[in-house]
């Protein structure tokens, strides 16, 4: 991939020195894996960092026996950062739940480049800062209804990875049991509330692309009340 096409797609690299992407982009490895494949194991957190080049992953935490799906990411995003800084254990995984192409960057190597490049090391910083301030908005929602929770996800994943079409803004089919976990709602109510919102000609399932087509994106961020 081309430093130009890697940084358009990545925000993270928007301003890092150019000579600086093209040494990450050579020590770079890609990897593919089909949908449902374990991406990353919890034993395995700290070792690299992992951009996300297509497809959509889920992250997990391991209770007992318990899988709970803490986020959805999707092309242009990246994972693995945290567990290289603070170097702590983890109890989740990340599960392909799409085919998948990835590029990790070994976590030393991530780090060298990292303090190198004071351009690269702010953005990071920047990008955390807006993860914390997206959990908090997940945090403040925690009371409002099932149906705002949802439309927030489903806003939050449009916006951020979805494609824009004639019809709409797509996503990823994403199984009603981790729209469910995201939303921190309950699968009968994501169920309840998809069926709703296909009946309202809101959104389109499309099960033989396994897409979402948000079609109505204005009333679904009117019912999210972000607008």
């Amino acid at each position: 991939m081309q430093t130009e096409d890697f940084s358009e797609l990545f925000p993270l690299f928007n301003t890092v020195n150019p000579e600086t992407l093209e040494w990450l982009l050579s020590v770079a490895d890609e990897h593919e894996y089909p949908a449902s494949r374990a991406v990353l194991m919890e034993d395995a957190w700290g070792n690299a960092v992992y951009f996300i080049l297509s497809g959509w992953v889920k992250v997990r935490r391991i209770a007992g026996d318990d899988r709970i799906s803490l986020a959805i990411l999707g092309k242009g995003d990246f994972f693995g950062e945290m567990a290289i800084l603070d170097e702590s254990p983890r109890s989740t995984d990340v599960i392909a739940l799409s085919s998948v192409r990835l590029l990790s960057v070994h976590a030393q190597r991530f780090i060298q480049t990292l303090f190198k490049d004071p351009q690269l090391h702010h953005r990071m910083l920047q990008l955390m800062v807006r993860r914390l301030r997206q959990m908090n908005i997940r945090f403040q929602l925690r009371h409002q209804p099932p149906a705002v929770k949802l439309a927030n996800s489903l806003i939050s994943m449009g916006e951020n990875y979805g494609q824009v079409t004639d019809t709409g803004t797509e996503i990823y089919n994403i199984p009603f049991k981790d729209l469910a976990d995201v939303a921190d709602i309950g699968v009968e109510e994501t169920t309840k509330i998809m069926e709703k919102l296909d009946s309202k000609g809101w959104i389109k399932i499309d099960r033989s692309r396994q897409v979402i087509h948000l079609i109505n994106v204005k009333q679904l961020a009117h019912l999210a009340g972000k607008i």
